[in-house]
C-alpha cells in the first residue's frame, strides 16, 4: 500500500473515532496534509464523519479549491487550508462543535489544562471572535480564506483555538496526536467545570505539560489508544493497513 492510500486509511479511521467519541456529530471535520504535496490537504466531501470512507476523501489546494472533484465540500474547509498555510509543521487539523468546550468560548474564564491526558492542548487556548474583524452580520461560519486566515492568526503557535459561540479548531504535527487531543479536550472541559463548582483548583504547570508531552511523543502506549478507539468505532479491521495515525 502506498503512502497516499495509507494516509487516506488513517483519515477514515480518525473520522470514525471522532464520531464514536462524540467529538463530532453530523457536523465537524478532520483533515491531514497531503503526504506528497505539502501545499495540498485531504478532507472528506461534505458528509457526516461517521459515514466517511476512502472513496469520500477529496484532495484540496490550500485555498479550498478541490483537485479534479466536483462533489460538494464542507463549507468551513477554509479552516484547514488557512492553518496548513500558516503552520508548515502542522499535518492534521480538526474543527468541532463539542458542547463542553463552548462555555469557555463565551465567558471570560480561560480554558486550561487540568487533566494530564489533555496535556497536548498546551498552556494557552486563545478565543477567536469572528465579529472582531468581520462584524456581527456573519453566520459565525468560516466560509472564506480571509476568515480562515484571521482564525489561524489567533491560533498562532498554539494547539487549540476556541471559536466564540461556535466550537474549536485544533492542529497537531500528526493525526494520532490530534485525535487523542480532540478526544480528551471535552473531557478536560468537563473536569474543569466540575472543579470550578467546587472552588479553587490547580491546573497543570507549563513544565508539567512540556515534560509529559516530551515523554509521550511516539510512545507505544499512545499507539494503544489508537487501537482502542479504532476498535470501539468498529473499524478495527482497518488497522492492519494503518500506521497508527502517525
Amino acid at each position: 500500500m502506498d503512502e497516499l492510500a495509507r494516509s487516506i486509511g488513517d483519515l477514515v479511521i480518525a473520522n470514525r473515532i471522532l464520531a464514536k467519541e462524540d467529538v463530532v456529530d453530523a457536523y465537524g471535520h478532520v483533515s491531514i496534509r497531503h503526504p506528497a504535496k505539502p501545499d495540498h490537504y485531504l478532507l472528506s466531501r461534505s458528509l457526516s464523519p461517521e459515514f466517511v470512507t476512502a472513496a469520500d476523501i477529496i484532495e484540496f489546494k490550500l485555498d479550498g479549491t478541490p483537485v479534479n472533484d466536483e462533489r460538494p465540500g464542507y463549507l468551513e474547509r477554509y479552516i484547514h487550508g488557512a492553518i496548513y498555510e500558516a503552520r508548515p509543521e502542522i499535518n492534521a487539523v480538526i474543527h468541532s462543535h463539542a458542547e463542553d468546550i463552548l462555555p469557555f468560548s463565551i465567558s471570560k474564564t480561560p480554558m486550561c489544562c487540568v487533566a494530564h491526558v489533555a496535556s497536548d492542548m498546551g498552556m494557552h487556548v486563545p478565543v477567536w471572535d469572528i465579529a472582531d474583524k468581520f462584524g456581527d452580520a456573519t453566520n459565525l461560519l468560516v466560509i472564506n480564506m480571509a476568515q480562515g486566515r484571521d482564525m489561524a492568526r489567533v491560533l498562532g503557535k498554539n494547539a487549540v483555538v476556541l471559536m466564540r459561540g461556535h466550537g474549536f479548531s485544533a492542529a497537531a504535527d500528526g493525526l494520532l496526536k490530534l485525535v487523542r487531543m480532540s478526544v480528551y479536550l471535552p473531557r478536560n472541559a468537563r473536569i474543569l467545570l466540575a472543579a470550578m463548582r467546587m472552588g479553587e483548583f490547580k491546573a497543570l504547570s507549563e513544565n508539567e505539560i512540556k515534560t509529559r508531552n516530551n515523554f509521550r511523543a511516539g510512545s507505544p502506549e499512545m499507539q494503544r489508544g489508537w487501537e482502542f478507539w479504532a476498535k470501539r468505532a468498529g473499524c478495527g479491521d482497518m488497522l492492519a493497513n494503518s500506521r497508527g495515525g502517525v
